[in-house]
């Protein structure tokens, strides 16, 4: 389970370096898009009963839905009033969480099941769950690898460092930020 653990925190840790490292952007509440992602996918799983690849497809959508509403809020903001408001609905979503009764408040969704992924692997067995995380972390990575190195994430990365030079160019910047923003709330789900 720590390998497991690692992986998933590297996966988060990806998606942050994806909004600050190539968006410029400062989140303070970026945990709140991995939150969503794992109590979606929990309560799913636990509570209808969906299989894993579903479970995990509707915490996916969670984090993006989280993601939308968070860039219409914030992605006008810059530098630390961004990282203040996104730093607020964090905290909000947090209290919310606390007293939502599906979430079991403190405690958490226990004994979440784990099932069998495409019907095939028995995601029960630790070496079947860790080489699917591990292959969930490699495409992850090779996909923001491809993002950041395609002619998007040179713009990102050029309204990163000078963004008056890349607007004269014709960028949006918000557009771009909107999008880097919704990946990357995609991917910490």
């Amino acid at each position: 389970p720590f390998h497991s653990r690692v992986l998933v925190f590297g996966l988060f840790a990806c998606a942050f370096n994806l909004l600050l490292g190539f968006g410029g952007l400062m989140s303070f509440g970026h945990a709140m898009f991995f939150g969503v992602g794992a109590y979606v996918t929990a309560h799913t799983a636990k509570e209808w009963g969906l299989s894993p690849e579903f479970a995990i497809a509707c915490g996916l959508l969670g984090a993006l839905a989280l993601g939308l509403v968070v860039a219409a809020v914030a992605i006008r903001k810059r530098g630390i009033a961004f990282a203040m408001v996104t730093l607020a609905l964090a905290q909000m979503l947090y209290f919310i969480w606390l007293q939502v009764p599906f979430t079991h408040g403190e405690d958490g969704i226990q004994a979440v099941p784990r099932g069998k992924l495409f019907g095939l692997i028995d995601l029960n067995d630790q070496f079947a769950l860790y080489f699917f995380i591990l292959a969930c972390f490699v495409l992850t990575y090779c996909a923001i690898y491809r993002f950041v190195q395609s002619p998007f994430g040179l713009a990102l990365e050029a309204l990163r460092d000078n963004e008056a030079r890349a607007v004269s160019l014709g960028h949006n910047p918000d557009l771009y930020k909107l999008f880097v923003l919704i990946a990357s709330a995609l991917v910490a789900g």
